[in-house]
């Protein structure tokens, strides 16, 4: 194939472009898990608060990708945080959705019961409530993960770098294989997440019997 062609006699652009694109895509989603797990935790505490900020979180989520990047360049310019900035606000939104969903799912049996074993609320989060919702809590994490290899790719718009370069050169210099070799280790990668932490749900929904 062309495209393997292109990438082995460009093997370090291509992979300079991979880390930039892997680098890119494991912030953004290291950001959006602290904060969407962290406001879902808070959510699930405060339903008035959860209620707004999931109502808020559908609305998000029927942004184009490509429209939220171009909102964030007035605010900070183009380059490699704004990209990071657009990532993570995309990524929150699964990520929450799934915490405050999965903890508030939580049946109230078994926290009346957890608080009959004499527990306080801290202790009912992390010993009760977060097992019992880590298999859903990981599904955001991995949706976000897979949506944000691919979304990386829009980045080269503004001039954040990753595989989505090749993607762009190839388009405008009308060159397949060029193209192809930014798409192929896109797919590779999106691929990888999806194994990865669909595997980690796996062995979460097994070990908590959800």
């Amino acid at each position: 194939m062309a495209a393997l062609d292109f990438i082995l006699s460009n093997q370090q652009l291509v992979a300079r472009l991979l880390l930039q694109h892997i680098v890119l895509t494991s912030c953004a989603l290291a950001i959006a898990g602290t904060i969407g797990i962290a406001a879902g935790i808070a959510g699930a505490r405060i339903p008035r608060f959860g209620s707004l900020a999931l109502a808020i979180t559908n609305v998000g989520q029927s942004i184009p990708s490509i429209a939220l990047i171009g909102l964030v360049v007035p605010l900070i310019g183009i380059g490699f945080w704004p990209a990071l900035m657009a990532l993570a606000v995309r990524g929150v939104l699964p990520i929450y959705m799934n915490t405050y969903l999965g903890l508030a799912g939580v049946p109230a049996a078994t926290r009346e019961a957890a608080v009959g074993n004499g527990l306080s609320n801290g202790e009912i989060l992390i010993w009760v409530e977060i097992p019992i919702s880590a298999p859903i809590i990981m599904a955001g994490i991995r949706t976000a993960a897979v949506e944000g290899v691919a979304i990386a790719t829009l980045a080269a718009f503004i001039g954040g770098g990753g595989l989505g370069d090749l993607i762009l050169q190839g388009i405008a210099m009308m060159d397949p294989a060029r193209l192809m070799g930014g798409a192929l280790p896109v797919a590779a990668l999106a691929i990888f997440a999806e194994l990865t932490f669909g595997g980690l749900e796996l062995i979460l929904r097994r070990a908590f019997s959800v």
